[in-house]
């Protein structure tokens, strides 16, 4: 997804980009694009108008805890941010006891994406991917919400399926791969699963072996030389069953063990030809 356009990972969009807030006293009428502000630390953002003369892009990532938004468009070097969002919502919020969605989260969630959606419509965003991943695989009622979100804000969802969350996190941090090594770990550590991939570099790549994003096209012609496994437990999921405030040795071994015990082999159905 996603996210999947920055180079930090399909989940790691760095610190929290808001782009505009509601009570920021812009005019909602007018988006406006962020921008790094030079010699400031850290990333702080400004803005400026949108410009209308290329086509935008847009990517929503509905997560376990966050829902995150990138508008993009095309330039020389990729894509050039025009405008974000995210906002902490904990849909997957007690998924992992009761399985279901509760309607708190689902509130939650239903607001954020409202605002993602008034942001797409004013960017005039003709293409885009908009997916969801654990807290709506896991969840009973997965589908049925995202029915309720695409009659409530227009914006229709598709749950992503595990061995295509694994391609997103290596697009997402493909350029960040040394294409001189034989093999990269690729981790995608998220609120409600986990993903590990195995990655063949020098099969993958071929004799395109500088160009990182020879990697991820190798991925889908020659699923064979990717492994993956996907692990049902991530950041909220530890916190919810072994407690997120207070870590102490024994349930820090504790969190250890319990996902030391989910693991599989990666050879056991865990090839991209599978997906």
């Amino acid at each position: 997804m996603h996210a999947a356009l920055l180079p930090s990972g399909s989940r790691h969009w760095g610190p929290t980009v808001t782009g505009r807030s509601d009570d920021s006293g812009h005019d909602p009428a007018e988006p406006r694009a962020p921008r790094a502000e030079p010699g400031s630390p850290g990333l702080r953002v400004a803005f400026e108008p949108i410009d209308r003369r290329g086509e935008v892009y847009g990517a929503l990532d509905l997560g376990t805890n966050n829902c995150r938004l990138l508008l993009a468009r095309p330039s020389r070097r990729g894509f050039r941010v025009v405008d974000a969002f995210s906002r902490i919502i904990r849909l997957g919020e007690g998924v992992s006891q009761s399985g279901k969605l509760s309607d708190p989260a689902m509130s939650r969630t239903i607001e954020a994406l409202k605002v993602c959606a008034g942001k797409l419509n004013r960017a005039s965003v003709r293409r885009s991917r908009l997916v969801a991943t654990e807290a709506c695989r896991a969840a009973s009622n997965g589908r049925d919400f995202l029915d309720r979100v695409h009659a409530e804000t227009g914006l229709a969802l598709e749950i992503l399926k595990p061995a295509d969350e694994a391609v997103l996190a290596v697009s997402g941090c493909v350029t960040l791969i040394d294409t001189r090594a034989d093999y990269v770990l690729v981790f995608d550590i998220g609120g409600g699963s986990s993903e590990l991939i195995w990655l063949d570099v020098r099969a993958l790549s071929g004799e395109q072996g500088s160009d990182p994003s020879a990697i991820v096209n190798g991925m889908l012609r020659n699923p064979d030389k990717a492994m993956w496994t996907s692990l049902p437990v991530g950041v909220v999921t530890l916190a919810e069953k072994f407690g997120g405030r207070t870590v102490t040795p024994a349930s820090y071994r504790a969190m250890v063990d319990h996902v030391a015990a989910m693991i599989r082999p990666f050879d056991e159905k865990h090839r991209l030809k599978d997906r």
